[in-house]
């Protein structure tokens, strides 16, 4: 028994015959697998990379595409598209009468507003004043202002911006069939309703915008 051990120990069941130059080759081998896979991972983290650069990318858009919406829902950009203009100007034969053409009445032009709004305007400005969520119509000094600005004297034009030229179609007919016609003549005034356009560019407000409710948090609060 203790001749069998012996020779289990001394004498293994297998031997490495392969000479050195083998080894070297299959090692070599080895490496240029390893380093085939090194590339493919380079490779895909590469890809993971730009598709990170993507995912950014597009996040930015998205934001960009977000503040230029609510940019435009606020009236901070300047609009084209199909709409009516009014022009407000005194009226002709009643000057001539001698009656005094006085200041248009700030009532009368929010009451205009309001119609406007309600008949699905995207968009107004009057006398170039673009009217927004903090747009105030007042007397100021005996003088009526838009934005706390003068209107100019009649004549000026009131510009209403809709979502497509049916929409202004539709504007232009409501106009056409309400008192406001006779209301503005009442004050000395005629108001024009000309045809509805494809094109009218309706300027953006101009102004710093205020806000009474919201303030901004510091960091970290």
């Amino acid at each position: 028994m203790i001749a069998v051990q012996y020779n289990t120990i001394k004498q293994p069941a297998e031997r490495d015959t392969r000479d050195i130059w083998a080894i070297r080759e299959e090692l070599a081998e080895e490496k240029q697998r390893h380093s085939t896979l090194l590339a493919e991972i380079r490779s895909l983290n590469e890809v993971v990379g730009r598709y990170e650069q993507s995912e950014k990318a597009n996040l930015q858009a998205a934001l960009y595409e977000t503040l230029n919406r609510l940019k435009l829902q606020a009236g901070l950009t300047e609009v084209t598209g199909p709409g009516v203009v009014l022009r407000v100007e005194p009226a002709p034969e009643l000057v001539e009468m001698g009656y005094e053409i006085k200041e248009i009445s700030p009532d009368l032009l929010t009451q205009l507003l309001n119609a406007l709004f309600k008949n699905n305007a995207a968009s107004v400005s009057i006398d170039g004043n673009r009217v927004v969520h903090t747009t105030a119509i007042r007397d100021i000094n005996g003088k009526t202002t838009v934005n706390s600005v003068p209107l100019s004297s009649p004549p000026f034009e009131i510009y209403i911006g809709t979502s497509s030229f049916k929409e202004a179609q539709k504007m232009y007919n409501s106009l056409q069939a309400s008192t406001f016609i006779d209301s503005f003549y009442l004050d000395n005034f005629n108001l024009i309703i000309e045809e509805p356009t494809e094109q009218l560019t309706i300027p953006a407000f101009d102004q710093p915008l205020t806000n009474d409710y919201l303030t901004e948090v510091e960091k970290g609060e």
